[in-house]
C-alpha cells in the first residue's frame, strides 16, 4: 500500500476477544476496503464483513495445519456475507486486490497499478 501512496490504518483486533470493539471500529471506519489477516479459526474477515457492505479481503495465516484451517474458515462464508480470499500468507496479493478495488474509482491509482503490472511482466 505504501508503494502506491495509499493511506491505511493498521489495527490489531480480535473477533473472538474484542467483538464489540471490532464492530464499533468497522462501523466508524472511513476505510473503503478492509484487509483482514487471521489465523486458526480465522473469524475476523467474516466478523468484519457482517458489519459492513464494504469489500473485505481475508488473508489466511499459516499458524497451524499449514494455514488450511484459516483458509477454510475464510472461504466458507454463508450466502449474503461475502469475503474475498487470497492465498495462505498472501498479504501482498491482499494488498494488491485492495488497490485494484480502489483503482476502480481512482484514475491515478489505476495508472500506478498498471505501471506496476507492466514492470512485473518485464522482470
Amino acid at each position: 500500500l505504501k508503494d502506491f501512496d495509499v493511506d491505511y490504518d493498521l489495527q490489531v483486533l480480535s473477533a473472538h476477544r474484542n467483538p464489540n470493539r471490532l464492530a464499533k471500529y468497522v462501523k466508524e471506519s472511513p476505510a473503503k476496503v478492509f484487509i483482514c489477516i487471521a489465523g486458526l479459526a480465522a473469524a475476523l474477515p467474516g466478523a468484519v464483513a457482517s458489519h459492513t457492505i464494504k469489500p473485505v479481503i481475508g488473508v489466511p495465516k499459516d499458524v497451524k495445519l499449514g494455514g488450511l484451517d484459516s483458509l477454510l474458515s475464510i472461504v466458507q462464508m454463508p450466502t449474503g456475507v461475502p469475503v474475498a480470499s487470497v492465498a495462505i500468507d498472501g498479504a501482498n496479493n491482499g494488498s494488491l486486490l485492495a488497490i485494484q478495488i480502489l483503482a476502480l474509482s481512482d484514475k491515478s491509482l489505476a495508472k500506478k497499478f498498471m505501471a506496476y503490472r507492466e514492470k512485473r511482466a518485464r522482470a
